[in-house]
């Protein structure tokens, strides 16, 4: 089953990103991008985009994602390209509809990309014939639209693409921010944000957040989300960097303090040895580009095919078959 998965490089990546989606990204089939092209629905940094995407295409290279797997979305072409066919197939009831649109659209000056681009991301995913899409929780409506959107096209046009289905991580898309634990952990928040984990912060910036992550004033260690968001989310954090139960996990705490110890110990038994290999590989930038050139050629002869295959049912490139 081929699996697929991209992550927009909109911030620093965080330890949610690493436990939720970089850590999961396995298959030696698969194919795993920086997704900036998505980075420009909104007003960006040109070189801060560019920077990013260096920065997240080598911390998934760090964090053991297989060799010619990764590659940068907008160095292959085919997905901008197949993006506007399928805008040719999708409705503006159902792109009016998705999350981010009505977050931050019908705003002055909002980008037309803005409203288009679950189409990019419907490209995305279909030109692989991806099996399974590992997201987190809130991108399920994205995959459901591109579920919604390939049924149309092979009803319209005849079977061109699989029909993907959702691959949820259990666990990991629970990580919320330290100092506001009903909200998630966001790479999107400010530089300076002491509720987020980056996965290139200091091991004693690390601890220290960790250290002073919000709790209450019960004193009671239980896996308790309504009542105990903060105390929850630390023990969320433990058994996803431990391989653990939440629930189990709390049985062996009488203290906030010793929780909060052995969280930092392992959140930084995780990051460090990928902070190390990521400093190596920094250290070789070419060897780094040759790694997305093999990538971006394995992704082009994937997914040209698929693209021409839906452009010719289309009735483009020759006559419709």
């Amino acid at each position: 089953m081929t699996s697929l998965s991209g992550i927009t490089p909109s911030g620093r990546l965080t330890l949610g990103n690493h436990l939720g989606a970089l850590r999961r990204f396995t298959d030696p089939d698969g194919f795993y991008f920086v997704a900036n092209l998505h980075a420009m629905t909104t007003k960006h940094d040109p070189r801060r985009l560019a920077a990013l995407t260096r920065e997240f295409a080598t911390l998934m290279l760090a964090a053991g994602v297989p060799e010619g797997t990764v590659f940068v979305q907008s160095d292959v072409p085919t997905h901008a390209q197949l993006a506007y066919l399928l805008e040719c197939t999708s409705y503006v009831g159902e792109l009016s509809r998705m999350i981010q649109y009505k977050e931050k659209g019908n705003r002055p000056m909002t980008r037309a990309s803005l409203f288009t681009y679950p189409c990019l991301m419907a490209a995305d995913i279909l030109l692989y014939g991806a099996e399974r899409v590992p997201v987190g929780g809130d991108q399920d409506q994205h995959v459901e639209l591109a579920r919604d959107i390939a049924i149309r096209f092979n009803r319209e046009y005849g079977e061109t693409f699989v029909v993907p289905q959702l691959n949820k991580a259990a666990l990991a898309t629970r990580v919320k921010d330290l100092a506001n634990p009903t909200a998630k952990m966001s790479k999107s928040a400010a530089d300076d944000a002491i509720g987020t984990i980056r996965l290139l912060d200091p091991p004693d910036v690390i601890r220290r957040q960790i250290m002073r992550a919000v709790t209450d004033s019960e004193n009671e260690v239980r896996h308790d989300e309504a009542n105990k968001p903060g105390v929850t989310n630390l023990l969320d954090i433990l058994a996803a960097c431990t391989d653990s139960d939440p629930v189990e996990l709390a049985k062996s705490y009488a203290s906030y303090g010793a929780l909060k110890q052995d969280v930092a110990d392992a959140v930084l038994a995780v990051i460090d040895p990928l902070q190390k290999e990521y400093a190596r590989l920094a250290t070789d930038p070419g060897a780094v580009e040759h790694l997305l050139v093999q990538g971006r050629d394995r992704a082009l002869d994937a997914s040209t095919p698929r693209l021409q295959a839906a452009t010719r049912a289309m009735g483009l490139a020759g006559s419709a078959p």
